[in-house]
């Protein structure tokens, strides 16, 4: 798969609302591999795993190209040696709402306490509807791309954020 990419990214309430709504989850390890000009991901999703280039967003943090290519398991348990400052570990809940699907992360490990929503979009100006776990939008806010997360764990600056976004998880 490749193309651009056009997502919103939002906090998500506190409370776990959109595990109730969620007609799919999955758990997701990622790692990034240091490169310049574009981000490299290595992901396992339960059983699956994948390859995934991206270019850097443009300057509204809606838009960037997107390659993506599934590869083995024993490929990606390799690539993720060579991943720089360790993994994300996470929960994804698929969430339907109208005719568009929110993905809801939860994160795990230092970044506990952190979910997060992100749409799909065909055009930076199509429409969608909200649901009502969904909260301040966060989109082109580098503090809560993944890879950021790997440096910078949520843990070191939670108290950035209000009280109503800081979720409490369980461990898997």
């Amino acid at each position: 798969m490749s193309g651009l990419e056009i997502e919103r990214k939002f906090l998500v309430k506190k409370g776990d609302t959109y595990k109730h709504a969620a007609f799919s989850h999955s758990h997701i390890r990622q790692g990034y591999i240091p490169a310049d000009g574009a981000t490299v991901r290595i992901r396992t999703r339960d059983d699956k795993a994948y390859l995934t280039i991206k270019s850097h967003a443009g300057e509204n943090g809606l838009t960037r190209y997107e390659f993506e290519k599934e590869i083995t398991m024993e490929e990606a348990n390799e690539l993720l040696k060579l991943c720089k400052g360790g993994v994300v570990d996470k929960c994804r809940y698929l969430v339907a709402s109208g005719t568009h699907t929110f993905e809801v992360d939860e994160f795990l490990g230092d970044n506990s306490g952190l979910v997060l929503a992100e749409v799909e979009l065909k055009d930076e100006n199509e429409a969608y509807d909200k649901p009502d776990f969904i909260g301040t939008e966060v989109t082109g806010d580098r503090r809560f791309y993944n890879s950021y997360l790997i440096r910078n764990p949520f843990k070191w600056w939670r108290e950035q954020i209000p009280e109503a976004y800081r979720n409490e998880t369980t461990e898997r």
